[in-house]
C-alpha cells in the first residue's frame, strides 16, 4: 500500500479491587488515599500522554494532506502537464513533456507492460508497484527470489505495470525518475530492467525522501547490473528519454482500477501477500500459486 498501516496501543491502569488484600491499606485509611491519589494522577498522565500523541498523529496527517492537496493543485493548473515538485541534481525533467519513445521490450497494446518469463507460460501473474513504495519493497525483498525462480521454472510470466501516484502523493518525482531510468534499461534487455528493477527495491529510500530524483544515484545503483551502463543507457538517464512513457505507464496504471500498491493478481485472482502489515512468508507465497495453479 501507499501508507503503512498504525497499530494503535491502549493502555489502562488495573481497577482498583474494593476488596483489601492481605498486606494491602484499608479502605480510609490515610495510605488507602494516598493509593487513591497516586492512581488519580497516574490516570490523568495517561490522559495527557494519549492526548499528546493523538494531537501529533493529527498534525502529521495534516502536513501529508497538505503536501498531497498541494501538489494536486499545482498538476491541476498545469493542465495535466508533469512538474517537477521536489530537488533533483538530474536533467530528466525538462524532457517529461517531450516526443514519447517507448522503449524496446515493452509490451501491452499501449507500450505500458513489462513482461519478464517466458512468452508461452500458461499462467500469468500481475504485479502493480511504485518505486517508492514501502510495501512493495517488502514484498520484493521477503518474496522476489521466489517470485522470479517460478517465472524462470516457466510456471507464470509476469507482468508489471508500475506506477508514479507517490510523487503526487507525497511530493518530488523520484516514482517517475526511477520508472524512466527503468525504461532505460528496460530498452536494454529485460533482464537488465529485472535486474535494475531489483536493485532499486534493494536500495529504496524512506518514502517522504525524494531519493530516487537524483539521476546520478539512480546511475550509481545501475552500476550494480553487469553491463547495464553502457552510453545510450547513462544519455537516456540523463536526458530522461523516457520520462514521458514513464507518464504514459502511470496513466495506464490509474486506468486499471487497481488502488493500491503493492496488488499482486494470478490469472486474474488477487493474492493476499501481506498478513497483519507484513509480506506472507516465500513458503506461504508458493503454496497461495500452487493453490490457483493447480
Amino acid at each position: 500500500m501507499s501508507k503503512k498501516p498504525q497499530t494503535r496501543r491502549t493502555t489502562s491502569e488495573d481497577a482498583v479491587s474494593g476488596n483489601p488484600a492481605a498486606g494491602s491499606p484499608t479502605v480510609g485509611s490515610p495510605a488507602a488515599g494516598q493509593q487513591s491519589r497516586n492512581a488519580a494522577r497516574r490516570a490523568a498522565t495517561e490522559r495527557m500522554r494519549e492526548e499528546r500523541e493523538r494531537a501529533e498523529r493529527s498534525a502529521k496527517i495534516r502536513r501529508r494532506t497538505i503536501v498531497g492537496a498541494a501538489s494536486a493543485a499545482v498538476l491541476a493548473l498545469a493542465a495535466g502537464t508533469a512538474l517537477a515538485v521536489g530537488g533533483s541534481s538530474g536533467s530528466g525533467d525538462t524532457a517529461a513533456n517531450g516526443p514519447l519513445v517507448t522503449p524496446a521490450n515493452a509490451g501491452g497494446a499501449d507500450g505500458t507492460v513489462i513482461t519478464y518469463g517466458k512468452a508461452d507460460a500458461p499462467h500469468t501473474l500481475e504485479i502493480y508497484e511504485d518505486f517508492r513504495c514501502p510495501y512493495c519493497e517488502q514484498l520484493e525483498t521477503t518474496n522476489g527470489k521466489t517470485i522470479q525462480q517460478l517465472a524462470d521454472a516457466g510456471t507464470y510470466k509476469i507482468e508489471y505495470h508500475l506506477a508514479t501516484f507517490l510523487d503526487q502523493g507525497l511530493g518530488g518525482k523520484g516514482s517517475r525518475t526511477a520508472l524512466a531510468a527503468a525504461g532505460a534499461a528496460l530498452n536494454e534487455g529485460v533482464d537488465k530492467f529485472k535486474q535494475f528493477h531489483d536493485v532499486l527495491y534493494a536500495n529504496q529510500p524512506d518514502e517522504r525522501n525524494d531519493g530516487f530524483a537524483d539521476v546520478n544515484r539512480l546511475l550509481d545503483l545501475a552500476g550494480q547490473v553487469p553491463g547495464l551502463k553502457t552510453d545510450a543507457f547513462v544519455k537516456a538517464v540523463q536526458d530522461g528519454t523516457y520520462a514521458p512513457w514513464a507518464n504514459q505507464v502511470n496513466k495506464a496504471f490509474d486506468k486499471s482500477g487497481v488502488t493500491g500498491t503493492p496488488t499482486v493478481r494470478l490469472d486474474g485472482r488477487k493474492l493476499d501477500v501481506f498478513t497483519n502489515g507484513a509480506a506472507v512468508t516465500p513458503e506461504k507465497f508458493t503454496a497461495m500459486v500452487e493453490q490457483v495453479t493447480g
